[in-house]
């Protein structure tokens, strides 16, 4: 197979963990017989800091025309960095929102996977954690509050903000099937997380949500809310298979579910349109304060290009072969600093992509 795959490397350590993601991708390549040819292209502070913006129109139509893209991370430090002195539509996360928007990437896929080699990182108590967990969040990705109309106004001396969460039944019915679509091919169950007691926009998500179940009559459905499923997170992780759920509270909760495995620098995430396009990117940020020290857990980028080769180029062998190499070398006993324990050998970024590579 031949593929096109855009590659923004990003900021901060986005570089250093999307040049052992390529590493790993060109193994796989060389032992499975395909060709994976890489465009580089930038988007955030990188790009601010060459074209002025977050995002060019140029670089939309590079990503348009690819097979996938793979993403590093964007942004600096909000306190430091010139860029957060810019409007908020110059600043480096813009141009991710923007990204998503123009390639209609509306389903956003995180795993949450606890690592048998790294129960001990979890902050959850052994009797909690048990046999370990697996589980799929599904958040929608271009609509409500971060996509609705904002304004801030002053009346009769004050100021005031709004923000405006919206969902129409479309938007709700297309996340909703994905969600059931994966959850087929996982343990057949999926939790849809609304605020249903308090928002018109979670009536109707959960209205939609119990239209499209009747489709999928082999799929559990339950329906919980937000506030419970944070707890529950943190309770009894195990319940849960597919999390389908809107933009905030996905932010939320998969945020929350990475810290339960232990390190965000393990989780892996997608962000799918209605086609095989995706665009594949670790769920951390972009870490300003270890970038350039090769110090970095380049885990979760690899494990994204896995998510790449699976969900857009329908390479499920070569995508298990990434993931059994990653298990491999835990258990062989490597780890980067952001994992590490007593007992264990530390490695630095670039030697866990070479171990990984090793093991494919």
């Amino acid at each position: 197979m031949k593929a096109n795959i855009a590659c923004i490397s990003g900021d901060g350590i986005g570089p250093e963990i999307v040049r052992e993601a390529k590493k790993v991708l060109d193994k796989v390549a060389d032992k499975y017989g395909h060709e994976f040819n890489y465009n580089d292209i930038l988007m955030g502070g990188a790009s601010i800091d060459v074209h002025g913006v977050p995002l060019t129109d140029e670089t939309i139509e590079i990503a348009k025309s690819s097979d996938a893209v793979l993403m590093g991370s964007i942004g600096g430090n909000t306190s430091t960095s010139p860029w957060y002195k810019l409007p908020p539509e110059k600043r480096p996360e813009a141009g991710l929102l923007k990204l998503r928007k123009a390639l209609n990437l509306f389903a956003n896929l995180r795993p949450a996977y606890l690592y048998e080699e790294l129960a001990e990182a979890c902050p959850l108590k052994a009797e909690i954690i048990g046999d370990g967990f697996d589980m799929m969040i599904m958040r929608e990705l271009t609509g409500g509050l971060y996509f609705g109309e904002r304004k801030t106004v002053e009346e009769n001396g004050v100021k005031k903000a709004i923000d405006t969460l919206t969902y129409d039944e479309n938007e709700i019915r297309r996340i909703a099937i994905k969600g059931f679509e994966i959850a087929r091919k996982r343990r057949s169950k999926v939790t849809s997380v609304d605020k249903a007691n308090v928002l018109d926009s979670s009536r109707l998500w959960r209205a939609v949500v119990n239209e499209v179940a009747k489709d999928y009559p082999d799929v559990e459905l339950e329906h919980m809310l937000v506030d419970n499923c944070a707890m529950q997170l943190v309770r009894d992780p195990k319940q849960f298979d597919v999390i389908l759920t809107e933009n905030m509270f996905g932010d939320i909760l998969s945020d929350e579910a990475s810290m339960v495995t232990g390190s965000i620098g393990m989780l892996s995430s997608a962000s799918l349109n209605d086609t095989s396009f995706g665009l594949y990117e670790p769920s951390h940020g972009s870490a300003p304060d270890i970038a350039g020290q090769n110090i970095a857990n380049p885990i979760a980028t690899i494990l994204s290009a896995s998510m790449l080769l699976r969900y857009s180029l329908n390479l499920s062998e070569e995508a298990d072969a990434i993931d059994n190499a990653v298990k491999q070398v835990l258990k062989d006993g490597y780890r980067t600093k952001d994992i590490m324990s007593d007992g264990f050998e530390l490695v630095g970024c670039d030697k866990m992509g070479d171990l990984i590579v090793d093991r494919i």
